[in-house]
């Protein structure tokens, strides 16, 4: 520690120790930091490590010094981010099954507006902005995935249907993640990858402190854009290379059933950098079991079977196809075990959860004055006494909107109202699990469960036929709104936390940010079935809540759901669990396409041979800060660019031959391209020089 430094702790100690007016003390301190002169330099050391014995994180922005945050800049740029990636999320999500991840390219335009109007000290801006918009994202995935299913099914579904599912499932993912914050963010510090948090934090800290990092960034951000772009909008070469297009791998394709998949996009292997090989291997493992185990062995039997096997099949295993066999066999199996695997966290966190319930009942009952004006800033949540009246608030308005707006009935309200509070709790620490790892949320799989266990219960309890597939599918849409929000969220709070916001502020206006998202995806919804429509030729091909409404129209019929594959992915996850394998990772392995688990392997071991090939560790160091710099602009600019594709598309604008782009030579194409593109990341990675 610098001089300066030490004598700035030393002054902040005895004016701590000897004052009595902790406002005066407050004061002083945010005058003394205020006089300070220094320059953001970028992430402290330890930013992406663990901490040592009686190390503690210390954050870009010091928690003793005011700074910038909520003010009129920074809310309505954030509510403005809101509607528009509300709108391009709901439309391309609708359309291709992926909502793109909007806090990225949120995170780029805010460090633009604060460049080109000259703001002194926009960080703490910059966040909330994000955070604000980010709301869009994660609100646009719970909707979509559920709610077009009424559409689908030729059920009368609402706006304020739409609006209020959104809008009350985004507010309880938020109440319910709060508590869990400071075990995500700071317990956990240095454990889990974070990969969208990180690659977003890059951007703001580049942004802020600028020289050759932000040069960097650009380069990167430019080349990942451009090239996921070229893709998306002109189809110069195939997203997806696959075995089928040598003549061997068509064989075994056919025959065996056996095929590898890699989605050459710059974003998806930037993604597999940052998370490092560790997770990567793992979620990789998964998929490569389902793929070239299990497959294969359903594939062996498929001579010996003259009917379909397996609940609501239609055809014979032996005219299936590998993705078939996925979609019906290996799918559920992942499903089994991404809820065995949340059980098991709920279980592991049960000391945190009665922590977190403890602090709630105390904070509300106890009338003697918290402390809490002498915590720091960034160490300052919403009161949990106010949370735990949100979540009462929000449970009550959930239920008379079931009962007014939905079933119209007291005692299915009520089961409705149970359904929901019990599953967007059990499964809110899985959401945030999930991203915190790998960046990916499996909302639909834990919505698919919901569903399955919601028609299940409406269906014994006397709810059946369209009546309770409006129900189930509602209630569905809260779930999965509530658990896409928790796992988004923790990624904002993440990124506060590593720059030195305050929680409370991002917490407050993040419902702000929900509100605006609900009503603009509602109106999206709407009109994009009356323009598109989901179901017949030309359609907006929705896959996700295609894929709910083939699953809850045969059960509200008295169809059987494949039990028998949920109770193996399940006794899976505990096997692994047993044997120390990280279980979540496996299982979204098992339910994620193969062709977005291979990329991020190899993402994962560029990153470990780039930052172990030298046996100096600060040459190794270097390399991984520069190749982690690299690698988010690779997602940040594939995000941006994203939203540009799906713009361009809702205008009519695309460019792409399908007959090319179908064909084996863009394959073949796509696979040089993605290994020009890791060559390139390899070999800015290893010009790295030690500071």
């Amino acid at each position: 520690m610098n001089n300066v430094g030490l004598e700035r702790d030393n002054r902040i100690f005895w004016l701590k120790f000897f004052s009595t007016d902790i406002k005066k003390y407050n004061k002083i301190n945010i005058i003394m930091a205020q006089n300070e002169e220094g320059k953001i330099k970028g992430l402290p050391d330890n930013a992406y490590t663990e901490l040592k014995e009686g190390e503690e994180y210390k954050p870009v922005m010091p928690p003793w010094k005011k700074v910038p945050e909520i003010n009129a800049w920074s809310v309505t740029w954030g509510l403005i981010m809101a509607i528009i990636f509300s709108a391009a999320a709901a439309y391309l999500g609708l359309k291709i099954g992926q909502v793109f991840e909007a806090a990225i390219p949120i995170a780029i335009i805010a460090v633009g507006l604060s460049t080109l109007t000259k703001r002194k000290g926009a960080l703490g801006e910059n966040v909330i902005i994000q955070s604000i918009g980010a709301s869009s994202g994660v609100i646009v995935a719970g909707a979509i995935f559920t709610l077009p299913a009424l559409y689908i099914l030729e059920l009368e579904a609402k706006f304020f249907q739409v609006f209020l599912a959104s809008l009350l499932g985004g507010s309880l993912g938020i109440l319910f993640l709060i508590p869990f914050r400071k075990y995500f963010v700071s317990d956990m510090h240095g454990k889990f990858p974070f990969p969208e948090a990180t690659a977003t934090t890059e951007v703001l800290i580049s942004g802020e402190k600028g020289g050759s990092q932000a040069k960097l960034l650009l380069i990167s951000g430019i080349i990942g854009g451009i090239y996921d772009f070229i893709i998306a909008t002109f189809g110069w070469w195939s997203e997806v290379f696959t075995t089928r297009v040598i003549s061997w791998g068509e064989k075994l394709a056919t025959e065996a059933k056996i095929v590898l998949k890699i989605n050459v996009g710059a974003a998806v292997m930037g993604l597999g950098y940052i998370i490092g090989l560790k997770y990567a291997a793992i979620i990789a493992a998964g998929s490569f079991v389902g793929w070239f185990v299990i497959i294969p062995i359903i594939n062996y039997f498929a001579p010996g079977m003259a009917i379909p096997v397996g609940n609501n099949v239609l055809d014979i295993i032996g005219n299936l196809s590998a993705e078939d066999i996925f979609a019906n066999y290996v799918r559920p199996i992942g499903i089994g075990g991404i809820a065995m695997a949340g059980i098991v966290g709920i279980l592991r966190s049960s000391g945190i959860i009665k922590k977190a319930f403890g602090l709630a009942v105390t904070e509300t009952f106890n009338r003697k004055k918290s402390v809490s004006k002498e915590e720091l800033r960034t160490k300052r949540d919403i009161p949990m006494a106010v949370i735990g009246i949100g979540i009462v608030v929000t449970a009550i308005l959930i239920f008379v909107f079931f009962q007014f707006g939905m079933v119209h009935n007291i005692k299915f309200a009520l089961i409705g109202l149970a359904i929901v509070m019990v599953i967007a709790f059990l499964f809110t620490t899985v959401a945030a699990n999930a991203i915190a790892i790998v960046g990916t949320n499996p909302v639909s799989g834990m919505t698919l469960m919901t569903l399955i266990i919601a028609s299940l219960i409406l269906a014994s309890v006397g709810m059946s036929g369209t009546s309770g597939m409006v129900a189930a599918l509602i209630i569905g849409g809260v779930v999965c709104t509530a658990l896409s929000m928790a796992g988004g969220f923790i990624t904002d709070l993440k990124i506060g936390y590593w720059l030195g916001n305050t929680p409370a502020k991002q917490e407050g206006w993040k419902f702000l940010g929900t509100l605006v998202s609900a009503v603009t995806v509602g109106g999206v919804i709407i009109i994009l079935n009356k323009t598109y429509g989901f179901t017949g030729q030309n359609a907006l091909v929705a896959p996700q809540a295609n894929a709910m409404a083939a699953v809850i129209e045969p059960m509200m019929s008295g169809k059987p759901a494949p039990w028998l594959l949920y109770a193996a992915g399940a006794f899976l996850s505990l096997i692994l669990t047993m044997i120390g394998v990280p279980a979540l990772p496996f299982a979204l392995g098992m339910f994620i396409p193969i062709q977005l688990n291979t990329p991020l392997l190899i993402g994962g071991i560029i990153s470990h041979i780039v930052t172990t090939r030298s046996k100096d560790d600060q040459l190794n160091k270097a390399r991984k800060e520069r190749g982690t710099l690299l690698a988010s602009g690779f997602i940040a600019g594939g995000a941006l660019m994203g939203v540009v594709s799906a713009a361009m598309r809702f205008g009519g604008i695309n460019f792409v031959n399908e007959i090319w782009y179908s064909s084996n030579k863009a394959e073949i194409l796509a696979i040089i391209m993605f290994g020009i593109l890791c060559g390139y990341l390899i070999w800015e990675t290893l010009r790295a020089k030690k500071e």
